[in-house]
């Protein structure tokens, strides 16, 4: 399913920020920040930026992680019509380069609550050092 379609298909009306945003957060396969989607998208004010991060999570397109950093991370759902907690994954943020990087293949573990809690969402990240600068030393 294309970009625009995906947009559409979920009842987010198509604008040129609206999908350079989305196009972005889809190519960079990482989580981003506010920060690093401004200094992609020079052109972009921070707002325009925010307001349109909050639309599409708001359509369940994206979904927010906290990195221990303090600030928030977007990044694409993978499934076509809404993030459950079946599409979350492992994330790992790098305590020297401060990137997070998304570990597809590792499935966050199932937990078991007690009587009355519902999960809505689960934020699994592992700190550490990641490959590049593991071999910096």
């Amino acid at each position: 399913m294309d970009l625009e379609h995906r947009l559409e298909h979920r009842g987010v009306k198509l604008t040129a920020m609206r999908l350079l945003v989305y196009q972005e957060l889809e190519q960079a396969h990482r989580p981003l920040s506010l920060r690093e989607l401004e200094d992609r998208m020079q052109t972009a004010e921070r707002s325009t930026i925010f307001r349109t991060l909050t639309l599409l999570l708001q359509h369940h397109l994206i979904h927010a992680i906290e990195d221990g950093s303090g600030s928030l991370r977007y990044e694409v759902c993978d499934g076509d019509e809404e993030c459950t907690l079946d599409d979350q994954h492992i994330h790992f943020y790098c305590e020297r380069c401060h990137r997070t990087f998304c570990l597809h293949d590792k499935k966050i573990p199932q937990v078991s609550l007690p009587e009355g809690f519902q999960i809505s969402s689960i934020n699994y990240m592992i700190k550490g050092l990641c490959p590049s600068c593991n071999i910096k030393g």
